[in-house]
């Protein structure tokens, strides 16, 4: 059986990832800071307890393991640019050198295949309706992008011999929570219902399972991928996502104005649409909107 370690495989994106490994038939190994609660997933998990930014990291988190997905952050909570709170450096130390740390056990360890979820933040601010591609300078301007940028060119650097490192610059994530845990639309989706005014937006997404299909295809290519790939599917307005709750509730409330949408800097997804993979567009969003609608108001 092949064996995975995931890092933050309790967190947002984490939990898809490991959902996909376990119905693929492997082995998965879970680093948290906490032990997941019990039925948390769907299958059985190893579980071994990681604090981001411990120092030094032990290979043996990784023995037997070929594939590594490091999808933890620290950070403050619900926030990703901004993260840092009052402590900026602690911030970086835990995002950056722990993350480093880590890639660097897994090679140690004899791990092949690693991968690294980084963000579009890392290509910084672009003229408006500018395309983003994987050959761009990135130039970010937040901290949080600076630790994912620091940590993607320690991992390239890290690459040689058996061990291949491969970064996914992800978009905004939707999907189902966890167990016990809210969706990230579940405040605006009781704002529209409520008739409470909102402010137009516009912005990029991708389903969670869509994120996972795409980290399990690049671990398990024979030949390593390019080492930076952009994932992202859809270029969303809210006016266009609440519609969909309008005619899913038969709410009577107006929509948000549309924003503009020509300004979004959107990633280009060539690459990784190239090597097979195919996000679920807007029937997935269709179909996950009617079940997170339906499980808020205990249908379904």
């Amino acid at each position: 059986m092949k064996k995975a370690v995931v890092s933050g495989g309790t967190g947002y994106v984490g939990r898809f990832i490991v959902e996909d490994l376990l119905a693929a038939g492997y082995d998965v190994t879970v680093l948290n800071r906490t032990a997941p609660p019990e039925g948390y997933f769907s299958g059985a998990v190893a579980f071994a307890r990681l604090q981001l930014g411990d120092t030094p990291v032990s290979p043996t988190l990784f023995d037997g393991a070929s594939f590594f997905v490091h999808a933890a952050f620290d950070h403050v909570p619900g926030r990703y640019r901004g993260g840092e709170g009052d402590d900026p450096e602690g911030f970086r130390r835990r995002n950056a050198a722990g993350s480093i740390a880590l890639f660097e056990a897994a090679r140690a360890a004899g791990v092949s295949r690693a991968v690294f979820l980084s963000s579009r933040a890392v290509y910084g601010p672009r003229p408006p309706g500018v395309l983003l591609d994987e050959d761009d300078m990135p130039r970010p301007d937040t901290l949080y992008g600076l630790a994912k940028l620091e940590v993607e060119q320690a991992l390239a650097a890290l690459g040689g011999g058996a061990f291949h490192g491969v970064t996914l610059r992800v978009t905004g994530v939707y999907g189902p929570a966890g167990p016990g845990r809210e969706h990230k639309w579940a405040s605006l989706f009781a704002d529209y219902l409520a008739g409470r005014p909102l402010p137009p937006r516009a912005g990029t997404e991708v389903h969670g399972s869509d994120v996972a299909s795409a980290v399990r295809l690049v671990l398990e290519m024979p030949d390593p991928p390019s080492p930076v790939l952009n994932v992202s599917d859809l270029l969303l307005d809210w006016r266009d996502l609440l519609a969909i709750v309008r005619d899913l509730s038969g709410s009577l409330h107006e929509l948000p104005p549309r924003a503009d949408a020509s300004a979004v800097n959107a990633m280009r997804t060539d690459r990784l649409r190239a090597l097979g993979w195919k996000p679920g567009g807007m029937a997935l969003l269709q179909l996950t909107v009617a079940r997170l609608l339906g499980s808020s108001m205990g249908v379904g």
